[in-house]
């Protein structure tokens, strides 16, 4: 199973971002239905959304605001991509970690990775630029996919292309390149793409949390946050 893998190996992993993910400046963002400042807010303006962000990272006295693995959330009512809810049941439970940070903030290989796929996700409110990494770890083959980034570095990626522990391979993108969100990482880990290139849901139905939750373990196993 990946997530035993992967507990056994978090030694290994570099980090993901050149951040102090459980510094004193960091807090854990909360955008479920429990969070009563979202239930007035126009997450449709990305500018109105990014206040927000800011907003709610000032309360809690941070700079860098984590969270959102298996969160059922509700700020994806903000595009139709991710389901109209009255005909069917919308996706709305996040796959990945978000680490919202400012746009420019180097994204780094936490292993040695060869580029499995690259894809500009352009739709409002998807990933923008995305990279998929390929890893290996025991012969185990799995994946990692970060959401959001800029195009500057992304335009120099090239499919096979391999990546050696720590290096810099994108950066944090700002809205609108990046999907038309306030700048953050969506970091996920995938043991199966399904054949998919360039792209893998990022948000499920609740319904199917079950299925999406053992093919996309905890990502803070890579990343080792006390505050996710």
């Amino acid at each position: 199973m990946l997530t035993t893998l992967l507990q056994r190996h978090q030694a290994d992993f570099g980090p993901v971002l050149p951040l102090d993910l459980n510094g004193p400046d960091v807090a854990r963002l909360d955008f479920s239905a429990q969070n009563p400042r979202l239930a007035t807010a126009d997450l449709r303006d990305t500018a109105a959304f990014g206040r927000l962000v800011d907003a709610e990272l000032q309360l809690q006295h941070a700079a860098i605001g984590v969270g959102g693995y298996l969160e059922n959330r509700v700020i994806y009512r903000r595009s139709p991509h991710f389901g109209p809810g009255a005909v069917e049941e919308p996706r709305s439970l996040h796959l990945g970690v978000d680490v919202w940070c400012p746009a420019g903030v180097p994204v780094l290989a936490p292993l040695p990775a060869t580029v499995h796929s690259l894809a500009d996700n352009n739709n409002f409110g998807d990933y923008g630029p995305t990279v998929i990494l390929q890893h290996e770890l025991e012969g185990t083959v799995f994946f990692s996919l970060y959401g959001h980034l800029s195009r500057l570095e992304w335009r120099n990626l090239r499919v096979g292309q391999t990546l050696a522990k720590g290096e810099a391979f994108a950066s944090v993108g700002p809205f609108p390149e990046n999907g038309d969100w306030p700048p953050h990482l969506h970091f996920q880990l995938m043991a199966d793409l399904g054949g998919r290139v360039g792209d893998f849901p990022g948000v499920a139905r609740p319904s199917e949390l079950a299925t999406w939750a053992a093919l996309c373990p905890d990502p803070n196993l890579v990343l080792q946050s006390r505050y996710i």
